[in-house]
């Protein structure tokens, strides 16, 4: 880049104090509790929003009596500012939890297998390697470890995955769910029993119920319809309320099972072809706090596996 590029590319880049302060002002429609926010005075804020105007070419507020409202070309202003503004302290934050170094974990979880089948052992994995930190974000589809901050994830599928290894944790039995009560008011006998009754979808399964009801050899009139929903969690919510039979992994669950909110309907699991995988990249294989998770949870998930 030459220098005059980088000149023009100054000229027009504001300080951040001056974006934070328009930010502010623009959301409080005030200049005095834009200051206050900031730990400025009212005259700083003030010169700052007349320095970016300046800056700009345009009125970015009206005075309108006691407060300031942001002009048409202010809003658009203001629609492009805030996003960057978030990304910057996105940014920091993430950068900020690298603080610690090879003692942090950034792992991307399936929400439903984190929050009933991880959570639970997590204590475990954090007794044995005290001095690891994790960090979760949700990701429901592979990505590209690349172009994300992200050491290790959970994935459920076909063990493929560009630039990384997968590692089997633990094959899927889906069986049918529903309440004691819903049983009973239904007669819920059999698989041809449930013809009449409201099937609870998976959003991100379409074909769920269609596939069991094709391995237990019954046919339905129509296995797409029913209320849908984006995670097993809130199916099995749903299905404990009354509110339908639900199509669920075994082991998501057995708590509802055991403690009688849910029935497992007949004795007709479908076994998925696909599994729950731990993934991470090439390039991280052996290293520390990825190799101690990658191994802690693989033998987790073994250890818990039916035999």
């Amino acid at each position: 880049m030459s220098i005059w590029n980088e000149v023009v590319r100054h000229r027009f880049l504001p300080s951040i104090p001056t974006l934070t302060a328009f930010e502010a002002a623009a959301r409080h429609q005030s200049f005095s509790r834009a200051a206050a926010e900031l730990h400025l005075t009212q005259g700083a804020v003030s010169r700052q929003i007349r320095h970016l105007e300046e800056q700009v070419g345009l009125e970015l507020f009206e005075r309108v009596r006691q407060r300031v409202v942001l002009t048409d070309g202010g809003r658009l202003y203001l629609a492009d500012v805030r996003p960057i503004l978030q990304a910057l302290s996105d940014a920091t934050q993430r950068a900020m939890t690298f603080a610690g170094g090879a003692g942090n974990l950034h792992l991307a979880v399936l929400p439903t297998f984190a929050t009933r089948w991880l959570m639970p052992r997590l204590p475990d994995f954090l007794e044995r390697f005290p001095d690891t930190t994790i960090h979760f974000v949700t990701r429901i589809a592979p990505f590209d470890f690349s172009a994300e901050p992200l050491d290790v994830a959970i994935h459920y599928g076909d063990p493929v995955w560009p630039g990384a290894i997968c590692e089997h944790l633990m094959d899927e039995e889906v069986v049918p769910v529903c309440s004691p009560a819903f049983r009973a008011r239904h007669h819920l006998n059999g698989p041809a029993d449930l013809a009449g009754v409201t099937l609870l979808q998976q959003t991100t399964r379409p074909h769920l119920w269609s596939e069991w009801f094709a391995a237990a050899r019954t046919s339905h009139p129509g296995p797409f319809r029913g209320p849908r929903f984006e995670q097993f969690t809130m199916i099995a919510e749903a299905a404990a309320a009354g509110l339908g039979v639900g199509l669920v992994p075994r082991f998501l669950a057995r708590d509802e099972i055991a403690d009688g909110r849910l029935l497992e309907l007949f004795d007709c699991p479908l076994t998925s072809d696909k599994a729950y995988y731990v993934v991470y990249p090439e390039a991280k294989a052996g290293a520390g706090a990825v190799n101690a998770f990658v191994r802690w949870i693989v033998a987790t998930a073994h250890a818990a596996a039916p035999r």
